[in-house]
């Protein structure tokens, strides 16, 4: 096969040989032949030794390995992976829990397929690639689920690659490329019913990662006053009702997001719901007379990627500081706050530093009682630790 190269520096073999999947542009020496992104490429050593292939991107990480083993990269190969992936959710029991029809299918690296992110939204497959290679893919990779989950009754597929995808030229655009097609579409998650838009939602349209999380705020909230910041639509809002709050507040800055919440609250609890929505920047309803004097049980705080990545890591880290400091000093006493980071630049110890500042500052007794990792579907590679890229605590905050 003569694919182009790129020739590691000296000692800059050591990651590929802990079968790390990322090469960085800065452990490149030199560049053969003709390569466009997307390629396949033959990664090897300064001395000649092959050491992986992978798809080849002109950025910061320029090659996303998908194989350490000499072989074909084709339809079969393709095939194996994703059915290692289904395999995987089947023994997890996700396409048979008629409670929760919403997982994660393929999470890049932890399937061994880095660039690609498919999720399963009650027979609706979302597919999104994350580097030119996979995106190239895309038409051969549809044919292959489309022939995989015809037993799970699979109704359409949609792409949803056109912000994550690196621009290598050719035109990207979000929408349906198989099946029926429509605006809007029901899913299920532990016997909440949510609404989603593939065009307009977040992410893949929910964020699916927090579900064991969601699931423990229903444990948590019986007989509470639950604040859920940062609340989108009203995930975590839901199963606070579903788990007998006696009030939930969703905050959100985007007026989209809180009229989905509104109506995924009435499609499950009726609209005399105890559960108000409100438009508003987190930082300033903390802010507000009427939050200061309304005190909250139970405060999940889920915010977007403060720190995009370790350029930024600073002012993201102060960001979740100050909102968390702001919860913390307004909670009840013996409150419970549920906080998170999703920004991969941010480290386990980062994040719980932060958490330790916000405490002092504040002034106030804090614990912690549980870690809260991202959902069991999104399974991290042991050579790729980065994949574990959601931080969580569960934290008690007394006077």
């Amino acid at each position: 096969m003569n694919r182009p190269q790129l020739i590691l520096a000296p000692g800059k073999e050591k990651a590929l040989q802990r079968r790390h999947p990322w090469i960085f542009s800065g452990a490149v020496r030199q560049r053969v032949g003709d390569m466009q992104p997307g390629d396949l490429v033959d990664v090897l050593s300064t001395d000649g030794q092959w050491l992986a292939t992978g798809h080849y991107q002109d950025d910061s990480i320029i090659c996303k390995v998908l194989s350490f083993e000499t072989r074909q990269i084709d339809a079969d190969f393709f095939s194996q992976r994703l059915l290692s992936a289904i395999r995987y959710r089947q023994q997890l029991g996700f396409f048979n829990n008629p409670a929760t029809n919403v997982f994660r299918l393929v999470y890049g690296e932890g399937d061994f397929l880095p660039g690609l992110v498919c999720d399963w939204y009650n027979g609706v497959l979302v597919m999104q690639a994350h580097s030119a290679g996979i995106h190239r893919q895309l038409p051969l990779l549809k044919d292959l689920m489309v022939q995989h989950l015809s037993q799970f009754d699979l109704k359409s597929v949609f792409d949803k690659s056109s912000t994550t995808c690196p621009n290598y030229g050719t035109p990207l655009q979000d929408g349906y490329i198989w099946g029926i097609q429509p605006d809007e579409w029901e899913v299920c998650e532990s016997g909440n019913k949510l609404l989603i838009n593939f065009f307009e939602g977040q992410k893949t349209g929910f964020f699916i990662d927090q579900r064991e999380n969601r699931l423990l705020v229903s444990q948590l909230a019986q007989g509470h006053r639950v604040l859920n910041c940062f609340g989108y639509t009203g995930g975590f809002s839901l199963a606070a009702l579903r788990g007998g709050a006696q009030f939930v507040e969703t905050v959100d800055i985007s007026k989209k997001a809180i009229e989905l919440c509104n109506r995924n609250v009435e499609l499950n609890f009726g609209p005399d719901a105890p559960h108000k929505g409100t438009i508003a920047d987190v930082l300033k309803f903390f802010a507000e007379s009427e939050f200061q004097n309304s005190k909250f049980d139970l405060i999940i705080l889920d915010p977007p990627a403060f720190a995009k990545n370790h350029r930024s890591l600073q002012q993201g880290l102060k960001g979740y500081r100050t909102i968390n400091q702001r919860a913390m000093e307004t909670i009840a006493d013996g409150g419970l706050l549920m906080t998170f980071s999703c920004s991969q630049a941010v480290s386990k110890d980062d994040f719980q530093t932060m958490l330790f500042t916000a405490a002092a500052n504040a002034r106030r007794k804090v614990r912690i009682v549980r870690q809260l990792p991202h959902a069991a579907d999104h399974p991290v590679s042991i050579y790729h630790p980065e994949g574990e890229y959601l931080k969580g605590l569960l934290l008690e905050v007394e006077k």
